[in-house]
């Protein structure tokens, strides 16, 4: 690349590396994982940046490359792993604590329950705040399979969530 284009791909990362990290989150719920991610999909883009022709379509090639790394990862044999119930560390609970925050971690943990594929949908659909035909762009797949793994998606985080379910709806 050019000096030109390597000035280019550093605005446009400087510009939208932490609404990828923050998505790469929502989509692994581990913010190391999370880095890791949203790097591999920068790195995808770094390599195909002379290819790209639309410039305005690059936030569409990082989500549809960081969704792809996400599904890709949770296949991955070492990243079965199983979290510990009781932390070594627990943080101190304040009792000032937010209640958006409260429904964030409740919202977070259910997340972490729900099959990948259907819990990608579930970020880019309603916390990313894509439609249907653009859910569909991004996984490359039809907008009947968006519509069915995001209703078996919310299904499954209404089974996750139980009784924490109140608290989400009324919030």
């Amino acid at each position: 690349m050019d000096q030109r284009e390597e000035q280019e791909f550093a605005e446009y990362f400087v510009a939208r590396r932490e609404a990828v990290r923050r998505m790469a989150y929502m989509m692994c719920g581990d913010w190391h994982r999370a880095d890791d991610l949203a790097q591999t999909a920068f790195i995808a883009l770094h390599r195909h940046w002379r290819k790209v022709r639309d410039k305005g379509a690059l936030d569409a090639y990082v989500r549809r490359t960081l969704t792809r790394a996400v599904i890709d990862e949770s296949r991955r044999p070492w990243r079965r792993e199983r979290a510990a119930e009781v932390l070594p560390d627990r943080p101190v609970d304040s009792p000032d604590v937010d209640n958006a925050v409260a429904t964030r971690q409740t919202l977070l943990v259910g997340l972490q329950k729900v099959p990948p594929k259907q819990r990608a949908v579930l970020v880019l659909r309603f916390l990313e705040g894509l439609d249907v035909a653009g859910v569909a762009a991004v996984m490359r797949c039809s907008e009947g399979t968006v519509k069915s793994q995001c209703a078996r998606g919310l299904a499954a985080l209404r089974e996750a969530l139980g009784d924490e379910l109140g608290d989400l709806r009324s919030a």
